[in-house]
């Protein structure tokens, strides 16, 4: 009981909840740009729970990817489009509220009791960085991989410049 009550475990479960909480906004908002506005938030506070764990690579890497491209590709795609319909015909019925309630409270009972009976161990969180064994794998083992990589992203992105930018011949 006394371990609740550490400032360390309130801080995670704040930031775990801002990562929960937005991508529900996510998942059920009608509105396009609230539900990029929240997947940014939820992308942030797994990027915070990753660095407060003691996994600094995997934060920055979160951050750069995620929050960076994912995100603002989200935003320049609704930016970019030129008719947005706010009145969408649904031609599929829906599978029925009730239905995911129950299933939903069903999965997240058997996940509980599952959880519960696992004798969780705990770590110590080392102070050390974790980028520069990381680093110095890309730039020693790993190399000719992450070349190649690179130059594949960067045709990709060559790629994609080209197409954005042919004109429409009417």
């Amino acid at each position: 009981m006394t371990e609740i009550l550490k400032p360390s475990v309130w801080i995670f479960i704040i930031f775990a909840l801002l990562a929960v909480i937005p991508a529900f906004v996510v998942a059920f908002s009608k509105n396009i740009v609230h539900s990029v506005i929240s997947l940014f938030l939820s992308l942030v506070s797994v990027a915070v729970l990753y660095g407060y764990l003691g996994a600094d690579f995997v934060a920055v890497v979160q951050i750069l990817i995620y929050v960076g491209g994912v995100v603002v590709l989200y935003l320049f795609g609704i930016m970019m489009t030129r008719e947005i319909k706010l009145d969408v015909n649904i031609s599929n019925a829906p599978i029925g509220l009730g239905w995911g309630i129950l299933f939903g409270a069903v999965f997240f009972g058997l996940v509980w009791a599952a959880i519960s009976k696992v004798n969780w161990p705990t770590a110590r969180i080392s102070g050390t960085p974790t980028t520069s064994p990381i680093g110095n794998a890309f730039l020693s083992k790993y190399l000719l991989p992450f070349e190649i990589v690179t130059v594949l992203l960067t045709v990709v992105l060559i790629g994609a410049v080209i197409i954005a930018r042919k004109e429409i011949k009417k």
